[in-house]
């Protein structure tokens, strides 16, 4: 089989290139990618519990739990225990990531921009329906 023709280097190659190019214009707000993804949630729902942002991002417990430290420690989020249950924790954006949050958004823009912009509107939204049916898949 050729490369081209695999679509796990598709998506890797093309996931690489837009995750170092986010990086990059991440870098000034200082935040991550996988952060940028954990805030989106935060900044639409208000609270949430770990498990629930990993559902929302599609990573693993652990994985999320990681990000929630780093993100605890430049104090981009707090956590507090769920009053109605004590054994769950509640994640909520702080003033500091309310604060980056226009600066953070218009820089998602300009990246969807830029990595889209050799794409037509119709394919565009070709390719979002595509990795969305991707990601929902059953590939167990």
């Amino acid at each position: 089989m050729e490369l081209r023709d695999c679509i796990n280097f598709l998506l890797s190659a093309s996931q690489n290139k837009v995750f170092k190019y986010f990086s990059k214009l991440l870098e000034d707000c200082g935040v991550t990618p996988a952060q940028y993804g954990v805030l989106n949630c935060l900044w639409k729902e208000g609270q949430l519990s770990p498990k629930q942002i990993g559902e929302m991002v599609y990573l693993e417990a652990s994985t999320v739990s990681g990000i929630l430290d780093k993100m605890q420690k430049l104090a981009l989020i707090e956590r507090s225990i769920d009053p109605s249950n004590r054994r769950n924790i509640l994640v909520r954006a702080t003033h500091k990531s309310e604060a980056i949050r226009d600066e953070v958004e218009a820089v998602t823009s300009k990246m969807n921009n830029k990595i889209l912009q050799n794409l037509s509107d119709r394919d565009t939204e070709v390719l979002k329906r595509a990795l969305e049916v991707i990601i929902k898949s059953d590939l167990t």
